[in-house]
């Protein structure tokens, strides 16, 4: 479909453990400089190691890495290296992300780094007053963190202008496009000015995302740290098979309560339903804070549920794939797959939330019988196994079964069909009711005369 040039570096391994390369190395500045050594930070990871010279050349790029990596320093210090001041007050860095935590992070970690420079740096998302946002972009603003939609809100407005975008960034754009921003994304791409760079930094590289390079890339070079399919090293993976929904919560109950570094837990379930269920069941068997965060909560709530879990307010938080993704949580000792992840990759990115900073970590899954093939998918992606843990004798395993996980065996009839019988919604019609309408007897009369209709007609006929 499209070249990519590839960047010829050592290995990843060899990188990661290269701890002589310094930030120093890599033509930083010295405003930057001071921001990174006040931040602790001395040497790059291998995605801001490689992406450096090549996002400074002004090619367009695509950077591929494991969730945990450092990708948005490895975008976010070269815009800051090429960034002069200008009286502008249009953006002229935009930075797309598919959700508003993700916005608040990029916008939180740019303002580390330019704390010696005069740099405007403002994030819109949806489902807050439209009217902070018009104000924050008329004020002005050099670098923007926008979501999809509410970048696009604000442009037809009248309120933002992004003829003077000169750098756009996507991060985490396979998740943007699973989300369903497709067709914001090209929306925006014909708002922007042809001639800009791009970066497009992701952890999977998928069909989908391989158009959108495709169609809007101008020879991009692709950056890849590490084979997307491998998980970080220091994580540590357990599986346990269970019967069903009711034994997966006394099990993760008993974990809680026996292993004693889980310290800061992330459970991920597959629907917003199931995480409302988990952490109603806990919050009753359990006198403490759990978190929750999904897209039906509000703004407010799903900050304060982080903030809480990052502070050690709450042990666990419990949540769908929306924090999967480029969240950057620190210090979560567990992560928890209560339910098994619809497609493999995401299985990566989960437990991609644990392991980090030289830290160890673990990831615990849960799966039922009939999740076996998916395993198999995640095991073959990684080209590892799982290792399937004993299931604990102390542990009662429920034979109460949720109404989801109730099967129709052949022959039995559905409660929701059996209501219906019952209620009878399926009858024999009345004789009255059999009878067809054949018209007016006006009508019949004339077919018997005629044989066939007479149709008015509304033509006179000329004098």
């Amino acid at each position: 479909m499209y070249n990519f040039s590839f960047s010829r570096t050592r290995s990843t391994f060899a990188f990661q453990n290269c701890i002589s390369v310094t930030f120093s190395e890599l033509n930083i500045n010295t405003p930057l400089l001071n921001a990174l050594n006040d931040l602790g930070l001395e040497h790059p990871t291998v995605i801001q190691r490689r992406a450096y010279p090549v996002v400074m050349s002004g090619r367009d790029v695509v950077g591929l890495a494991q969730t945990g990596t450092g990708k948005t320093f490895a975008y976010i210090l070269p815009l800051l290296r090429m960034f002069t001041f200008t009286k502008q007050n249009d953006p002229r860095i935009l930075i797309l992300v598919p959700t508003r935590e993700l916005v608040a992070q990029v916008v939180g970690e740019v303002e580390k780094l330019s704390t010696y420079m005069n740099v405007r740096v403002g994030g819109v998302y949806g489902g807050t007053n439209m009217n902070t946002h018009i104000k924050l972009v008329h004020d002005g603003l050099d670098i923007l963190v926008a979501t999809p939609g509410r970048l696009i809100d604000l442009a037809m407005n009248g309120a933002l202008k992004l003829k003077g975008i000169q750098k756009l960034v996507i991060d985490e754009v396979d998740e943007m496009l699973n989300l369903g921003f497709r067709h914001q994304l090209n929306t925006i791409f014909d708002l922007l000015p042809a001639k800009r760079q791009n970066l497009m930094f992701s952890a999977t590289l998928t069909e989908d995302v391989e158009i959108l390079i495709d169609e809007y890339f101008k020879d991009p070079q692709k950056i890849e740290a590490a084979s997307h399919g491998t998980p970080l090293e220091k994580i540590i993976q357990q599986g346990y098979k269970v019967a069903n929904f009711n034994t997966k919560l006394n099990l993760f109950m008993y974990l809680l309560d026996t292993v004693p570094d889980m310290n800061k837990v992330l459970v991920f379930t597959d629907s917003k339903r199931f995480a409302d269920l988990v952490h109603e069941r806990l919050t009753e068997s359990y006198n403490a804070e759990f978190g929750l965060i999904h897209s039906n909560k509000s703004q407010n709530y799903r900050f304060k549920a982080l903030e809480d879990f990052e502070n050690g307010t709450s042990k666990v938080l419990i949540a769908t794939d929306l924090v999967a993704r480029g969240l950057d949580i620190n210090d979560v000792t567990h992560v928890v797959n209560f339910d098994m992840p619809a497609e493999a990759p995401v299985y990566i990115h989960r437990i991609g939330r644990t392991g980090r900073a030289d830290k160890d970590g673990t990831a615990i899954t849960f799966f039922t019988e009939d999740d076996e093939e998916k395993l198999k998918e995640i095991e073959e992606l990684m080209k590892m196994k799982v290792p399937v843990m004993p299931f604990p004798k102390a542990v009662e395993i429920s034979e109460e079964l949720m109404e989801f996980e109730k099967k129709i065996l052949p022959g039995m009839i559905p409660k929701f069909v059996k209501r219906k019988i019952e209620a009878g919604a399926f009858h024999e019609k009345k004789d009255k009711n059999k009878k067809v309408n054949l018209g007016g007897s006006y009508k019949r009369n004339i077919k018997n005369k005629y044989k066939k209709p007479i149709r008015r007609s509304n033509n006179k006929k000329k004098p």
